[in-house]
């Protein structure tokens, strides 16, 4: 039996499950939350829609740790909220999978949102107009023409939300922390084994991330080709 073979034999799929856990349920908090918020600020003024815009974004440029440790202030035992959460509910969110799932969440949610705004944004409001003349809802017009006519973007989203939860670290280290079997995903499984000098078991991991990141690029390769294809059809 080869080394490799001997190593994935004994080889911990915890991590894997996690992150996958983490991804599905990080991406489908952040869809509903990115499409919600999104139609909302569709309809605020500029001002109002330029700030809300900037504070929802800035997950997406500040450093993974920044926001880590944001989040460590604000659900750590020691601060008021933390504390609530623990006393009132038994919720701890620190060193948990509830930890790993907020991480992904505030680090993936701007990726969600900005893709649905613009997608929403390239709707044709002449459909919107005529909609109305027909005496639909708003509700009605956003679920039966917005969504429909957005459809590709909001897959897009969707998919590289899905990417950027799986992937993250930064944010989830310090918050959820590295505990195996409960909290450790790929990328803190890899910066793991690097520590330990272990190359091999670091690259059979890598291996695994980067089928699953080309399979990722690929469909939304494909989610974009498709769109283009129907466009030129119209």
């Amino acid at each position: 039996m080869s080394e490799v073979e001997a190593v994935l034999k004994n080889l911990d799929w915890s991590p894997l499950i996690i992150s996958l856990k983490t991804g599905v349920v990080a991406t489908a908090i952040a869809f509903f939350l990115g499409i919600l918020i999104a139609e909302k600020l569709m309809y605020s003024g500029r001002t109002a829609r330029s700030v809300l815009d900037g504070i929802l974004t800035l997950p997406l440029v500040l450093p993974p740790t920044v926001v880590g440790f944001f989040l460590l202030l604000l659900f750590s035992k020691r601060r008021p909220f933390g504390s609530f959460l623990y006393e009132q509910f038994g919720i701890r969110v620190v060193q948990s999978w509830l930890g790993c799932i907020i991480a992904a969440v505030v680090i993936s949610f701007p990726l969600m949102y900005r893709n649905a705004r613009s997608a929403f944004e390239q709707v044709d409001v002449n459909l919107i107009y005529a909609a109305r003349t027909l005496g639909m809802s708003e509700i009605s017009i956003f679920f039966r023409v917005i969504v429909p006519c957005a459809k590709p973007g909001i897959l897009s989203g969707t998919i590289l939300t899905f990417a950027r939860a799986m992937g993250e670290y930064g944010a989830t280290s310090m918050l959820a922390g590295n505990i195996p079997g409960r909290t450790a995903t790929i990328s803190q499984k890899v910066a793991m084994v690097m520590q330990d000098q272990d190359y091999l078991t670091a690259g059979i991991w890598v291996a695994v991330i980067v089928i699953i990141s080309f399979g990722i690029i690929f469909l939304l390769n494909y989610v974009t080709m498709r769109k283009e294809h129907q466009i030129r059809k119209w």
